[in-house]
This record gives C-alpha cells, structure tokens and sequence, in this order.
C-alpha cells in the first residue's frame, strides 16, 4: 500500500479507501458484522487506512460497525462520513432532518461521533447539494466544527464544481477551513467529471475520490449472457461495449474485470492529483478481488484501447478551448503547449 497527500493538506491517505455503504444488511442487502469486520481486517492488513461511511448509510449500521472495528486503534484510521441526506430513523414530520442547514449539520455530527465512538471525525463530507442552504452558512458551519475540534478536515461530495469553486474562495478570503476532498461518481463508462469537476478539483488542489468505479457491475461482465447480449435494457449500449472491452482484456492479461476497473481509475492523470478509488464489496472474496488491482497496472496502450471502445467527448468549453484555433488565436502561429499553461493543459 502507497500513501498519497489529501489535497491541501498533509494528512497522509492509503491510496484505495474502504467504502462502508455495504456494512450492515438494515437495507435488505449488504454484509453481516462478521464478514464486515473480514473486510476491514483485509483492507487493514493491506495497509489500509481511509475509511469512507455516512451518517445514513444502513440507518446508521455503517458508522457503529466502523466505531466498533476501530476503537482498539482509533489513531492509526482516517475516517471519513458525511451528512446532508434524511435517515429513516428520525422524525418523518421534521423538516430539517435532512439538508445542508447549521441545524442539520449539528444533529448529523453529534450522531456521527456516538455511532463511530470517537471524539472528532478526520474527513468530514457535505454529500449533496440541495440548492436551499446559502454557501456561506455551510462553509462557516463546517469551519465551527473544525474549530471546535470535532472535526479535522472538510470535504464535498455529489455537488457542482461550481459550488466548491466558490466556496473555497469564501473560505480564502474569510480564513475559514476549505475543502480538501471532492467525491465524485466516476469510471470507464461515466466520464462526466472530467468536464468541470476534475479540472476544478485540479485547480483547487482537491483530492478526489471515485465512486462507482464499476458502474453496477457493467464492467464485470454482468449484463452479459453466454453469446454477449444485453440483460437488461436499461444498460445502456455504451457501457455494454466498454463492459465487453474490460473482460476481453482481462482474459488475455490474467486479471480480473473489477481489478481492471480499478486500476483505469488508479492511473487516470491529472496534473498529479490523487484520485483515490473507494472499493466496497458484499463479500471478503469480492473485496480481496479488489486488492488485486494493487498488484499490477495497465499499460499506456491497454488504457487507450479501453477508452476507444466508446470514446469520450469533452464538449463545450474544454473542448472549443483547447482546439488548434483558439490556442492560435490567443497565443499566435508559434503556440506550443507546455506545462507553464495550466489552465489549458
């Protein structure tokens, strides 16, 4: 295991985080606590120190199987949960039991840190924009929960890049905390991200974090029959090709899809910038499947071939920005890009 920097800051991450979404079987579906805690015990002999939970994940199961697996050596983890979504164990009548508002970000906290057993959260999350609560209220309040000591860094998930531009310059100006973290649903078949939001968190020296790395189990060859025809037809025949693309590879390399998923993710490059894949899994066997990918990596060409596949347009602005054109008519006929041009890079 190889650790990397979050973003602006200098705490010192595993490069995977173990996602907790699947401890806990309260939503009809997930792991037991005793195969949980193997897929913990796992990640943590791998070397394994970022946790990744949520206030609602399995109605709070998550977080108290994480307090629980942790409490021996509380330091040596880097936990991350978030707040903003309603659990279904609080007042159906209530509301501000969901959102990004002071009020709920107070009660989501104080539940978080008796559920994990622990004194102060590492990473703290926003987990979705719900365009009611102004910037300035969500930035001041989570900067109270750093000064206060209950929690130690403050990161965004699921939200617009334009909503952590603006409120890491309020941070800037008014010396509040900023986000160091962005999370973010991203893989081989949903490059959406890399249209605003990777750039973004490149500018703003954001760590980002994937999610959804196998896009439902698409790339395992899932929706697959025996002669490669689609189960479903709600799966979308891009991600169909790319899933055949990912298996076809994976056959001739000796690895597995998932791992190859993974480790598109892992070598994805932006300007150094850690993107670090969060891996959950059901099962142990899933989950050390998923270590695999730490083993090996693709090759430059192994990379572009999956990415042919079905490839990817950046659209407007990327896109008309950073065509020939434009370039000759910002720069001239001499124009050559070079490292020094960052914001077209």
């Amino acid at each position: 295991m190889r650790y990397k920097l979050l973003g602006r800051s200098g705490l010192r991450v595993s490069e995977i985080a173990l996602g907790t979404m699947t401890f806990g079987e309260d939503w009809g579906w997930g792991a037991s606590k005793t195969e949980s805690y193997q897929i913990f015990e796992a990640f943590s002999e791998a070397g394994g120190n970022f946790i990744d939970t949520s206030v609602n994940y399995t109605d709070g199961t998550s977080e108290k199987f994480v307090g629980e697996f942790i409490h021996p050596e509380r330091d040596r983890y880097v936990v991350a949960t978030k707040f903003s979504l309603r659990a279904d164990t609080v007042d159906p009548n209530d509301p501000n039991a969901g959102g990004n508002q002071r009020k709920n970000m107070r009660r989501a906290v104080e539940t978080s840190l008796r559920s994990l057993n622990t004194d102060y959260i590492d990473l703290y999350y926003l987990h979705m924009w719900e365009y009611m609560t102004p910037v300035e209220e969500v930035m001041r309040g989570l900067d109270d929960l750093v000064s206060s000591g209950k929690v130690l860094y403050i990161g965004l998930s699921d939200s617009p890049a334009w909503v952590a531009s603006k409120a890491n310059m309020l941070a800037e100006l008014r010396g509040w905390s900023r986000f160091v973290a962005l999370q973010v649903p991203y893989s081989l078949v949903d490059r959406a991200v890399e249209r605003d939001l990777l750039p973004m968190a490149r500018a703003e020296d954001m760590a980002v974090l994937a999610w959804g790395i196998l896009e439902g189990g698409v790339l395992t060859g899932k929706y697959r029959n025996a002669q490669g025809a689609t189960r479903y037809e709600r799966v979308s025949e891009r991600a169909i090709k790319h899933g055949e693309a990912v298996v076809e590879l994976a056959q001739q390399i000796g690895h597995t899809p998932a791992q190859i998923a993974v480790n598109w993710i892992r070598q994805r490059p932006w300007g150094g910038a850690p993107i670090i894949p969060i891996l959950g899994a059901r099962s142990l066997d899933q989950f050390h499947d998923l270590l695999g990918a730490m083993d090996f990596e693709l090759t430059p060409e192994q990379i572009a071939n999956l990415e042919q596949v079905a490839p990817f347009e950046i659209d407007f602005p990327e896109a008309f920005l950073k065509s020939d054109n434009v370039r000759r008519l910002i720069f001239g006929k001499t124009f050559e890009l070079t490292d020094n041009h960052r914001a077209l890079d």
